[in-house]
């Protein structure tokens, strides 16, 4: 089988698959065609709206993020990780309240760094996701122990759990659910490159089909060259223009000129674009951490939404992250300086698109690798499974829980070892009511989420209604 993938790779294959690494593919007809099937839907959107993907890259520790409250689970959390727990007295301040309240007497606190986004739960502008996971299909501990259904491969591996998180696929994937929701609305958007943006390098997430990721930073687009001097020559910069411009009569030589003319006038566009972005009062607070940029990502991520309109914009999907979740050890010293982080970028974000008059259109949403076990290993966690994860914006149903409330226990019917949670909510299912949301029929779901079939009858079916 690989030699024959191999032998079947033809030049137009090959100059697809190079474009993807630009900021701008070079058309071809099968991409032409693959765009055109979203054409409809995206004619009929008069509206803007956005999905924002933050990911925390490391497998984020679930149980000192929304943290057992209640007696019962509070005394289970602090037996599982002893010198690891939050005092159940300082999570007095940001126990929720939600609007539906978890069976069984069940209660949460936010971890006291998570303080700033407690407010947005209680306006019904944040919901909390419970146990969200990489699935294949609804699993149970009695089929995970018979190996009776599909598992996603590689569990607990970082690499392929980041992928499958983001791509429904193992590393090495060619697309991502980002990218791929992007792929069906992308040709309503003045400039179809402008769709997916990346403000943290590269990702799959935002890696499509036809769709490619254009890639910025917090500090504004890319320059690719100096237009008028170049170590002040204006000859030198005039020469690299036409390189990169240039082209030529072969295929691939035609292929690469028309990204970079793309790409220098994709840049210009942008630039001047964000020069009249309009001003907002907002603060992004500076990180508690000097090694994250999340707050700045999110700030760049706002200045984009607010000239959406003069970029011809209509479906734009971001994608920013942040790391160090990966806490093996030093998880009280550590995780909640990330929180910190995290906390302050996700408030000021939603607060400046409140500014903006936005909120409403804007979709912010956490992901991250895995969750990571109960007991403690020393003073940190080790890799897990499922997680708790938060979605924000105006139209997101907050102010209560989604999903079903796992049981807290090493061993018990929610976990396989450790406190390591079996999902009873996919990322298949979470990216469907994203997608649906934002405007995908439920005709193409399939196309962005090829598993969700699978979640057809279950308990939570294909679409959670959090948004």
């Amino acid at each position: 089988m690989k030699t024959r993938r191999t032998t079947t790779i033809t030049r137009r294959a090959l100059l697809r698959q190079a474009s993807a690494l630009s900021i701008a593919g070079a058309a071809t007809p099968f991409i032409m065609n693959l765009a055109a099937m979203g054409e409809a839907a995206a004619a009929t959107a008069s509206d803007y709206k956005a999905l924002v993907c933050v990911f925390l890259y490391g497998g984020n520790d679930y149980a000192n993020t929304l943290v057992p409250y209640d007696n019962n689970q509070y005394a289970i959390y602090q037996a599982q990780r002893p010198g690891l727990t939050y005092a159940q007295s300082a999570l007095a301040a940001t126990k929720l309240t939600p609007s539906v309240p978890l069976p069984g007497g069940a209660q949460y606190a936010l971890a006291p760094e998570l303080a700033p986004l407690l407010p947005l739960f209680n306006a019904g502008a944040m919901g909390v996701l419970l146990n969200v996971g990489t699935l294949v299909e609804p699993t149970t501990k009695a089929q995970y122990q018979a190996g009776s259904v599909l598992l996603p491969p590689k569990l607990l591996s970082h690499n392929d759990q980041q992928s499958y998180w983001q791509a429904s696929s193992p590393e090495g994937a060619a697309s991502g659910w980002g990218g791929r929701i992007a792929d069906l609305l992308q040709s309503g958007n003045g400039t179809a490159t402008l769709t997916c943006i990346n403000v943290s390098g590269n990702a799959v997430f935002l890696t499509g089909r036809s769709a490619v990721q254009y890639s910025v930073t917090p500090a504004g687009p890319i320059a690719l060259s100096t237009r008028t001097s170049l170590q002040g020559s204006t000859a030198a910069a005039a020469l690299l223009q036409s390189l990169i411009t240039g082209g030529g009569a072969h295929e691939f030589e035609a292929a690469l000129g028309a990204v970079g003319t793309r790409a220098l006038n994709l840049y210009d566009q942008v630039s001047a674009a964000l020069a009249q972005a309009p001003a907002t009062s907002t603060v992004f607070p500076a990180a508690a951490d000097p090694l994250s940029t999340l707050g700045a990502q999110l700030q760049f991520v706002a200045k984009m939404i607010s000239v959406g309109s003069q970029l011809g914009a209509k479906r734009q999907v971001f994608f920013v992250s942040t790391s160090r979740y990966d806490t093996h050890d030093g998880l009280v010293t550590l995780h909640p300086t990330l929180l910190t982080n995290l906390a302050n970028a996700l408030r000021a974000f939603y607060d400046t698109t409140v500014e903006l008059g936005v909120a409403s259109q804007v979709a912010t949403f956490t992901g991250s690798d895995f969750g990571r076990a109960l007991t403690a290993n020393n003073d940190g966690t080790d890799h897990g499974w499922g997680s708790m994860h938060f979605v924000l914006g105006g139209a997101v149903n907050g102010g209560r829980y989604h999903g079903i409330n796992p049981t807290l226990a090493n061993g018990g019917p929610d976990d396989i070892g450790q406190g390591r949670l079996i999902p009873t909510l996919s990322v298949d299912q979470y990216a469907a009511t994203l997608a649906s949301w934002f405007g995908v029929p439920a005709s193409e779901l399939a196309t962005v989420v090829p598993n969700i079939d699978n979640y057809a009858g279950s308990a939570l079916g294909t679409n959670i209604g959090f948004v």
